[in-house]
């Protein structure tokens, strides 16, 4: 027998674009979910533009369908309507009325106007959960600016403990490679939202959640913000240097390279036995963890000295070695190499889906493994509207006539 999923019965009125949102309703979708999607008609969700990779059909041409949106829209029912008609509104209101959860991703007040932010669909089901994620949060004074994930990882703190350290050849702040402040917020979003829903099966309440991606931004920098709070120290950009154990780095194989984090006092000893160097802990400079840390300059100048014969052997043989040693390491990856490796294919995070355009489809699967209730994937992402008349049929009630008229009207 199939397991249902731990969210199987809880409807979510999704209404998010792009990437935060959407990432969150997919979490949502994976775990059992009825997930509906409204997309504009014609155009559909933005993110369904953005290259420059895009899903390639059966005969091998390209489709609409871009990696990015492919990404966080999996385990959904898609839906076009009108937002600005008002039988599209009442649409949405009449989805909303039967919803257990509607997030969206609007400018602040933009669907006030509607009469479809919190206090309008409160109005029609005060049981509802909804979640609005906006770049700023729904008050302060940048509550009105657009934004998107690299302007947050920017004015959050990110940028500028990321990147090479001054004074060394191309220093500067730089961008996290992935929208991973869009990820993020969507993770914690999926989080507000079941906190949320088990607060309104204990007490019959509905909530709001109001996410900022800049909030989010600067609470997942965790202790380097915690460090600023308790002592006003302003972390440096430390490279690809670590920020707990000393020494912590990226260092140089033959054929590749491979990060090593020193993470206490054994794994120290045990690093500077192999390395030849077993006086090295017993220096008073680099005895212990915290010492190490006031030291961790001079340090990777030595240990940099200490690594240099290993530019001459294979990361493989090196991995080994550490690996013997119980010194915790790994291969520096690019994304080919990841999905090549074992124990990775071992652990299935790459799981295969039938598509209506191209047959089958690979997804990244959710990182959750559940014993009861794994997530599920019933659906890959839809096509812009795919669900449309099933929908306002079958969640609606609406008859073929009716739908006809929808769509005459370019409501739908």
């Amino acid at each position: 027998m199939t397991k249902r999923g731990a969210l199987a019965g809880i409807k979510v009125l999704d209404m998010g674009r792009v990437l935060a949102a959407p990432w969150a309703t997919q979490m949502l979708g994976d775990l059992g979910a009825d997930v509906i999607k409204v997309e504009r008609p014609g155009a559909g969700d933005e993110s369904r533009q953005y290259g420059p990779v895009f899903l390639k059909d059966a005969d091998g041409k390209k489709t609409r369908e871009s990696a990015l949106y492919i990404a966080g829209n999996r385990n959904k029912r898609s839906i076009t309507i009108n937002l600005a008609s008002a039988k599209g509104q009442e649409l949405i209101r009449q989805l909303a009325k039967q919803s257990d959860v509607l997030i969206e991703n609007y400018k602040v007040g933009a669907l006030a106007k509607y009469g479809l932010d919190y206090a309008g669909i409160k109005a029609i089901n005060p049981r509802i959960i909804y979640c609005s994620i906006t770049g700023y949060g729904q008050s302060g004074p940048y509550a009105d600016r657009p934004g998107y994930d690299a302007i947050f990882q920017a004015e959050g703190g990110l940028m500028s403990v990321t990147g090479v350290p001054d004074g060394e050849p191309g220093a500067g702040p730089m961008k996290v490679g992935p929208s991973i402040v869009d990820v993020m917020t969507g993770a914690n979003a999926a989080i507000g939202i079941l906190a949320a829903l088990r607060h309104r099966d204990a007490t019959g309440e509905g909530q709001h959640i109001d996410l900022s991606l800049l909030d989010t931004c600067i609470a997942n920098l965790s202790s380097i913000s915690a460090q600023y709070l308790i002592e006003g120290f302003v972390q440096p950009r430390r490279g690809d240097g670590g920020n707990g154990g000393v020494p912590s780095q990226m260092v140089d194989c033959g054929d590749g390279k491979i990060y090593i984090t020193i993470g206490n006092n054994g794994h120290f000893v045990r690093l500077c036995e192999l390395l030849g160097r077993p006086d090295l802990p017993r220096d008073p400079r680099y005895s212990t963890t915290t010492i190490r840390g006031e030291n961790r300059a001079e340090l990777r100048a030595l240990m940099c000295q200490l690594y240099e014969p290993w530019k001459q052997m294979k990361r493989a043989d090196i991995l080994k070695q550490l690996l013997v040693a119980g010194i915790p390491s790994g291969a520096v990856n690019d994304i080919g190499e990841v999905f090549a490796d074992p124990h990775i294919q071992h652990r299935g995070v790459a799981v295969t889906m039938p598509h209506p355009l191209s047959g089958t489809l690979k997804v990244v699967a959710n990182p959750l493994r559940m014993s009861a209730t794994p997530p599920r994937y019933d659906r890959p992402p839809p096509l812009t509207g795919q669900h449309t008349d099933e929908i306002l049929k079958d969640d609606l009630g609406l008859d073929a006539s009716a739908i006809a008229e929808l769509r005459s009207g370019k409501v739908i």
